[in-house]
């Protein structure tokens, strides 16, 4: 994991995250980022995944897994996506606001996991510890780190990850998969609309 993000720094993400769920529910623009006002560790490209929660449930969540943009752009990015773009939900609107916690994920560079044979996958993995990516040809899924919360057995986790990326459950037990892991360093708010 790179050098851990300090409190502030979260906060300005959070913040930053914040504003564009809020325009995004408003069907706006959110604010133009200054990057150069930034701490030095938000403007170096970084992944992230922002998630949105409503009661506890599931709302919205979207992510990148490669550093391409600085990282205050891409929690940015994600936020809007996450509030309007995720295929599983309609786009949140503005009373449902008030309801929303926002999770943002900063990842790390994901690292192919090594393996001999399919039975020895659920042994190679930490549950709790590792973001897995899972990938068979052109299909790809992945499940961050927070879904061990969920899913602690590591062979179902593995069969729900087949299934979210449009595979059999079973597939990861029957041929060899290319599987990378990743970390992340995540933090939480609930804004004050």
């Amino acid at each position: 994991m790179p050098q851990p993000l300090t409190r502030e720094e979260q906060n300005i993400l959070l913040d930053i995250a914040a504003d564009a769920v809020y325009a995004a529910a408003h069907r706006q623009q959110p604010p133009r980022i200054d990057l150069a006002s930034l701490p030095p560790a938000l403007q170096q490209n970084g992944a992230s995944f922002v998630t949105l929660t409503k009661y506890g449930q599931l709302r919205g969540c979207i992510g990148s897994l490669q550093a391409y943009q600085p990282l205050a752009l891409d929690v940015q990015e994600r936020a809007v996506q996450a509030a309007v773009e995720d295929p599983r939900f309609p786009p949140l609107r503005p009373e449902e606001l008030p309801a929303i916690e926002i999770e943002v994920s900063r990842l790390t560079e994901p690292v192919p996991l090594h393996y001999d044979r399919p039975e020895d996958l659920p042994k190679a993995l930490h549950p709790g510890v590792d973001g897995v990516i899972l990938e068979d040809g052109f299909r790809r899924a992945t499940f961050l780190p927070q879904v061990w919360d969920e899913l602690p057995d590591p062979e179902e986790f593995l069969s729900h990850l087949c299934m979210k990326m449009g595979a059999h459950p079973d597939l990861w037990r029957r041929k060899k998969l290319s599987v990378q892991v990743y970390h992340v360093e995540e933090f939480k708010t609930k804004p004050e609309w």
